[in-house]
């Protein structure tokens, strides 16, 4: 079967079989290997990329399923020499240790900064109306989906926080 998408911008066609994911469609058929497969069940995060705009786990999500979609995967957020304002918070707040979350870390980073200047409220959130304050058990929350076997967690909320203090 064919699926065509907008990856990072560009219009792609994938063939595939109607059971690839859309992780393996972006691995292995495009060759977008920055994001990762961690545990292939949802639940760690490490596959997370942007379908219209929200994250999604991208191993639990058909290819199939995302036809005329636009998708946005860590390459398509900034490059080397030119990384995007929460990828340079990473490095400078040493937001990752291995590496191997980083990716799916950022890319629902991304996602949560919007949700949060949208004014969308978690579990944690004091008011379901206005503005969201992205205290540190705010961003904790939102990030939750996300894990990091090396626990860089602190480091990840500072990153997160000096992203969103730049763009505000």
């Amino acid at each position: 079967m064919k699926t065509d998408l907008t990856v990072n911008g560009e219009a792609r066609q994938v063939e595939h079989e109607s059971r690839t994911t859309l992780l393996d469609a972006l691995r292995d058929h495009l060759d977008l290997t920055g994001t990762k497969k961690g545990c292939d069940h949802g639940q760690c995060g490490a596959c997370t990329v942007l379908v219209n705009g929200r994250r999604v786990n991208s191993c639990l999500s058909l290819a199939a399923m995302h036809d005329g979609d636009e998708i946005t995967t860590i390459e398509g957020l900034g490059e080397p020499g030119a990384l995007n304002t929460l990828q340079e918070a990473f490095v400078n707040k040493d937001g990752y240790q291995c590496g191997y979350c980083t990716p799916g870390q950022i890319m629902s980073a991304t996602a949560m900064l919007e949700e949060a200047r949208d004014g969308a409220p978690s579990h944690v959130s004091e008011t379901l109306t206005g503005s969201v304050p992205l205290t540190d058990a705010e961003i904790a929350e939102r990030m939750s989906g996300n894990l990091c076997r090396c626990s860089a967690y602190p480091f990840i909320r500072e990153a997160i926080a000096m992203s969103a203090e730049k763009k505000s």
